[in-house]
C-alpha cells in the first residue's frame, strides 16, 4: 500500500471545488481544509475525514480512499445544501484530475448523509467519494 499520494489527492480536489463556478456561486470562496476560528459563512464547504485502503497490485503500489466532504448551512430547511452538495458531486465524479503525486485511476460517488447538526439547527449533508490513484 501507498499512502504517498493522499496529499496530493487532497490538493487536486481542493483545487477542482475552489476552481468550479457553480459550486462558487453558492458558496463563494467558502471551501476549507480547516474551518476558521470565527463567525463562518452561512454555508460553507469543508473537506474532512479520510479513510484509505491497500489497493496495491502487481503492476504498483495503490490505495482506495474513502473522503468525505461537508456542506454546512444555516440556511432553513435543507434545499440550500443539496444544491451545493450536488454542485459537488458534479465537479468530482468522473474528474480526471492530475495529481502532483501518483495518478488518479477513478473518482465515483459512494454515499451522504443528511442531517441537523448543531445548537443553531443547522444543516449539514457529509458526501462520501471514494478515489482509486496509483502511486508508482
Amino acid at each position: 500500500m501507498s499512502y504517498g499520494a493522499a496529499a496530493a489527492l487532497q490538493a487536486a480536489i481542493y483545487q477542482r471545488l475552489a476552481g468550479d463556478a457553480a459550486l462558487a456561486s453558492l458558496v463563494g470562496s467558502a471551501i476549507y481544509d480547516v474551518v476558521p476560528a470565527g463567525e463562518l459563512p452561512p454555508t460553507y464547504v469543508s473537506l474532512g475525514p479520510e479513510e484509505a485502503r491497500d489497493a496495491s497490485d502487481k503492476t504498483g503500489e495503490g490505495a482506495l480512499h474513502y473522503l468525505t466532504i461537508s456542506v454546512v448551512t444555516v440556511a432553513a430547511g435543507f434545499a440550500q445544501a443539496k444544491t451545493a452538495a450536488g454542485a459537488i458531486s458534479d465537479a468530482l465524479v468522473g474528474a480526471s484530475l492530475t495529481l502532483s503525486r501518483g495518478r488518479l485511476v477513478g473518482l465515483w460517488f459512494d454515499r451522504a448523509r443528511a442531517r441537523r447538526v448543531g445548537t443553531k439547527d443547522e444543516r449539514r449533508i457529509d458526501l462520501r467519494f471514494a478515489a482509486r490513484v496509483e502511486d508508482d
